[in-house]
């Protein structure tokens, strides 16, 4: 069998594979004419079995094309701005599920990479516009402090990949706060939840340092 009666036997069935791993017919199509294409640049005579090879190579490729996704979205969400989808979000019908879920996922990114305190300080100063100077009410620390949390955090969120694994209790609980906070531009109950959050981390020892006020005469 020659290489076109090959791509004419096999074709079908490879894109039956690629459709059923992306469930996308444009990626799919691609994904099988990239493989042929490779598969026609080597020297096809060592191969053995050319089913067994294409199948192989086909589904490799799709799971590579599934995984290079994947790191994408993570960028994206990684390095999106939660001030402007705030901003997106007012704007819009309150009922619009898309700028809900990416609010949300957005959030989620917030949750799992930043500690209690970079957290509140990223939330109140990025999205609230809040000042150092009120902030350190908030989470009890000193202003300069509070700037350093704000740029640990800033520096944290633009990471490729979460480095710190939070642990939350009510997660979901804190988002809804932090959504209608937005949607009535007033952060009281959510100024709340945070602080209970940043208490939480000092009982269990995950928040590293404590607060001004229980420090005595050390400096944050």
């Amino acid at each position: 069998m020659n290489q076109a009666q090959a791509i004419t036997l096999y074709q079908p069935m490879l894109h039956n594979i690629a459709y059923n791993l992306l469930r996308c017919k444009a990626d799919a199509e691609d994904i099988v004419q990239d493989t042929f294409v490779k598969w026609l640049s080597i020297d096809t005579t060592k191969i053995q079995n050319t089913k067994a090879y294409l199948i192989k190579a086909v589904t490799n490729n799709c799971l590579n094309h599934l995984n290079a996704l994947k790191r994408k979205k993570e960028e994206y969400w990684d390095s999106i701005m939660l001030s402007e989808l705030v901003v997106k979000f007012k704007e819009s019908d309150f009922a619009h599920i898309d700028f809900e879920k990416e609010l949300a996922a957005a959030f989620k990114v917030i949750q799992s990479k930043l500690e209690p305190l970079e957290r509140a300080t990223y939330l109140l100063k990025e999205v609230f516009d809040f000042d150092y100077e009120s902030i350190q009410k908030i989470v009890d620390k000193k202003a300069d402090h509070c700037r350093q949390l704000f740029s640990r955090a800033k520096k944290k969120l633009n990471e490729a990949s979460p480095k710190i694994k939070a642990e939350f209790n009510d997660a979901s609980a804190l988002f809804d706060t932090f959504k209608k906070a937005c949607t009535v531009d007033n952060a009281t109950e959510l100024i709340g939840h945070l602080k209970k959050d940043i208490e939480d981390a000092y009982v269990s020892g995950k928040q590293k340092c404590l607060p001004d006020s229980k420090m005595g005469t050390r400096k944050a």
